[in-house]
């Protein structure tokens, strides 16, 4: 079966720390990611959840659980879509590059329009991080 993937790369201009802090503190991931009613257990296995209000303000409600956490370091984030029996993966992996972080999102989708769906979807979350952490 052929599968569509994409990785998306950016560096940002903030320590690792403060990075994986914007992924896994509700209050904060809730700032840049455009998200209300965040919930996040950030352990193998723990839920998250969160209501994403999209330009033009549509809701839409997300859920899933964390498959791997290795803190400061890779975030496996499964993500429950109706009609699919099993969760659509997203790995988040940072790395130090001083007091800058890269940043790698990646994911892989049974077809190209799901794959560009979410990749967009993921560019705005990278953008919506950037923004944050320069203004943190």
């Amino acid at each position: 079966m052929t599968s569509f993937d994409y990785t998306l790369t950016r560096t940002v201009d903030a320590p690792v720390g403060k990075v994986w802090a914007a992924w896994t503190v509700a209050e904060d991931y809730g700032k840049w990611a455009s998200a209300e009613d965040v919930v996040l257990d950030v352990r193998p296995g723990g839920a998250w959840s969160a209501v994403m209000v999209i330009p033009g303000g549509a809701r839409f409600p997300l859920s899933g659980a964390y498959t791997e956490v290795v803190p400061d370091k890779r975030l496996v984030m499964g993500m429950n879509v109706p009609g699919r029996d099993e969760p659509v993966l997203m790995t988040l992996e940072l790395e130090a590059e001083g007091d800058r972080t890269r940043v790698t999102l990646s994911q892989t989708f049974d077809s190209a329009e799901e794959r560009d769906q979410a990749e967009q979807g993921s560019n705005m979350l990278l953008d919506g991080l950037t923004g944050f952490l320069a203004a943190a």
